[in-house]
C-alpha cells in the first residue's frame, strides 16, 4: 500500500491549504483515515480522523478551522485548513487503516509527510 499526500506548502496566517492523500496497492477495504502533525521538538499529534461511514474526530486546536473529508470511491483523505496560525506549522502525516484482503485485518500505513509552514 502506498501513500502519496500533496498540497502543502508556505502560506500567511489567515490563509486556507487544502491536504490530499490517495491509497493505492493492494486494498480491499479501508476503515479510518486520519491526519496527524509533528512539529519540531514536538510529538505526533493527532489532528482529525474520519471512520469510513464519515464520523470525524478533531484535536481541540483545529475545531472549527480544519474540515476532514474522504472519497472512499478513490481511496483519499482531504484535510481542509482555513484560518491558518502559525502553531499549525508542522509536517503532516496521512494514516490509514487497510485490509487488503478482505479478512479484517487491519494494518496501519504512513504517508511521506508534507511540510505546512504558516508565517505571521
Amino acid at each position: 500500500v502506498q501513500l502519496v499526500e500533496s498540497g502543502g506548502g508556505l502560506v500567511q496566517a489567515g490563509a486556507s491549504l487544502r491536504l490530499s492523500c490517495a491509497a493505492s496497492g493492494s486494498i480491499f477495504s479501508i476503515n479510518v483515515m486520519g491526519w496527524y502533525r509533528q512539529a519540531p521538538g514536538n510529538q505526533r499529534e493527532l489532528v482529525a480522523r474520519i471512520t469510513r461511514g464519515g464520523t470525524t474526530t478533531y484535536a481541540d486546536s483545529v475545531k472549527g478551522r480544519f474540515t476532514i473529508s474522504r472519497d472512499n470511491a478513490k481511496n483519499t483523505v482531504y484535510l481542509q485548513m482555513n484560518s491558518l496560525k502559525p502553531a499549525d506549522t508542522a509536517v503532516y502525516y496521512c494514516n490509514v487503516e487497510v485490509d487488503s484482503s478482505g479478512n479484517f485485518r487491519f494494518s496501519t500505513y504512513w504517508g511521506q509527510g508534507t511540510q505546512v509552514t504558516v508565517s505571521s
